[in-house]
């Protein structure tokens, strides 16, 4: 096995890899700070490699992470008025975050352009083989990115932060963080929380909400809801970018107080380290690329067949919130959001990147950004033909009426009412489906005494599927006719429910709901938005 050693080391060399467990890292010069306050500095010289490493493991951004760009040094003490106090550190397992506190209560966050995503692996695997070509394979994420996404989501309508490329000095105004947070390049943005009113590009709420607060209030009425149409533009516009890590955690929500005092929740995108990824450039990260399908290159042609894949991450927010968008609706917004996006916008957004990175970027974004523009109609199709095919219909811990109602061959209607005394109920939302489309639909009550009531005989093509969860039900079949039949299953937990159906018709299993079959609470946990 020793003797295997000095071979295993020219595999390494070959490859362009490090061949010691622990590698001397050659620092790069720190900039020179003139009385200009402007510096000269790379966010990334340590992704230059030779040619062969690049081979097996990909060209990606490297250049455009080796090349130095302009950035004003930034001051704590004059960078809003009153100047910011650092409270917290944070950030994901890749991005390194300084929270700041401005003297008026408002929040800002630092971002380090550079990742590091050995965060998340074992302290034993960061220093070696393996955690080495994972901070190598940082390369893959545009190191400016962010940095020209404000002015595109403006003319999209889509909620933004305004990230401005900052350099943090060893200045002693950052306290505690000094040593952690010195000699590096950041994003320099809002953080959206809190009071917003001021703030056009979070649509001046006062109220801006973290998902996990947003998503409980949502299933604990239907007092609550989600502006569904800018939710799908903000998807839509997430997929042009080529941006595939949209979980939950990526986004923020800005409240608007309705005058029937509900409350409507509009999307905040954030934390746009993903977008432009360039992976599959390389022997090895283009294997792994048919591997891990989510991992979507910035290509001139978003493939049908990956937009499984671009959208997996945000997969359970868009079950939830989309599910009363028709395939209209889909096509209606596409349009809107194409003809948002012209060419003009497109060449003034590439135009605030540093000369350097626009020398090396610009001329590819705009063609990459044209060309997929021209396909979100396509896209907007496949992706409403991917969600159709198994529908999931939550309620809220509040009493509801669901009606499933015959609607000819193939098709049926489905609403959703509040469930109030002595009236019909308001209605939350409706959906005609089609079996062609669609083949399955499941209904959740969750809390509350639901009502689920089956109006005529619904094309049996369409399976549908009623889950009782918590509280007194009533379940009952009206105008059933005299022909055809149906695939129909109630799910009674035997709670006390009162079931008013033919069970020739109307399939009736009893069981026990599991946790997030059951409530608010177990939704949020079933589909990972708490």
């Amino acid at each position: 096995m020793l003797s295997l050693l000095p071979a295993f080391r020219l595999l390494l060399l070959a490859l362009g890899l490090p061949a010691s467990a622990r590698p001397a890292v050659a620092q790069p010069a720190r900039p020179v700070i003139g009385p200009d306050s402007v510096v000269q500095v790379a966010a990334g010289t340590q992704y230059r490699r030779g040619w062969l490493h690049q081979l097996f493991w990909g060209f990606h951004y490297r250049e455009e992470w080796a090349i130095p760009v302009e950035a004003p040094v930034f001051n704590l003490r004059t960078a809003v008025p009153g100047g910011l106090v650092p409270v917290k550190e944070g950030g994901s397992f890749q991005t390194q975050n300084l929270r700041l506190l401005a003297r008026d209560g408002r929040q800002y966050v630092l971002r380090s352009v550079d990742k590091d995503a050995t965060a998340a692996l074992p302290e034993n695997l960061r220093d070696g083989t393996i955690g080495r070509l994972m901070k190598d394979q940082t390369s893959v994420i545009h190191p400016y990115g962010a940095y020209i996404v404000p002015r595109l989501a403006r003319a999209a309508g889509v909620y933004h932060t305004n990230p401005r490329l900052v350099y943090v000095a060893d200045d002693p105004a950052l306290g505690g963080f000094q040593k952690t947070f010195r000699h590096a390049l950041y994003l320099f943005e809002e953080r959206p929380e809190g009071n917003l009113s001021a703030e056009a590009s979070f649509g001046n709420s006062s109220s801006v909400v973290s998902s996990r607060h947003a998503f409980g209030q949502l299933l604990s009425s239907p007092q609550y809801r989600v502006d569904a149409r800018r939710y799908l533009r903000s998807r839509l516009f997430d997929m042009w970018l080529g941006d595939w890590s949209r979980r939950e955690d990526q986004w923020r929500w800005a409240a608007f107080r309705q005058p029937d005092s509900s409350t409507v929740y509009r999307p905040i995108p954030r934390d746009r380290d993903h977008a432009f990824f360039k992976f599959d450039d390389g022997v090895f990260t283009r294997v792994i690329s048919f591997v891990k399908t989510n991992y979507q290159t910035f290509t001139r042609t978003i493939h049908l067949h990956d937009v499984e894949g671009l959208n997996r991450a945000a997969r359970p927010m868009d079950k939830s919130l989309l599910v009363y968008l028709s395939e209209q609706d889909f096509r209606e917004v596409a349009d809107s959001l194409r003809r948002a996006l012209p060419d003009q916008v497109i060449a003034e957004a590439l135009q605030v990147w540093p000369r350097q990175i626009y020398a090396l970027s610009g001329e590819e974004f705009a063609d990459k950004l044209r060309s997929r523009r021209e396909q979100l109609p396509m896209v907007a199709e496949e992706f409403y033909r991917q969600l159709a095919r198994h529908v999931e219909v939550p309620g809220t811990d509040r009493p509801e009426r669901f009606v499933i109602e015959a609607a000819g061959p193939w098709k049926a209607w489905v609403r959703v009412y509040t469930r109030e005394t002595g009236s019909r109920g308001t209605l939350i939302g409706e959906r005609l489906f089609d079996a062609r489309q669609t083949a399955d639909i499941r209904l959740y009550g969750l809390g509350g005494n639901d009502e689920f009531e089956v109006i005529g005989r619904p094309d049996r093509r369409l399976r549908i599927y009623l889950y009782d969860g918590q509280g007194q039900d009533i379940i009952r079949q009206t105008n059933p006719g005299r022909t055809g039949s149906m695939r129909v299953t109630l799910f009674d937990s035997a709670d006390g429910n009162l079931i008013q159906v033919d069970k020739r018709l109307v399939t009736v299993e009893v069981y026990q709901p599991k946790a997030n079959e059951y409530d608010g609470a177990g939704w949020l946990l079933r589909h990972r938005l708490y």
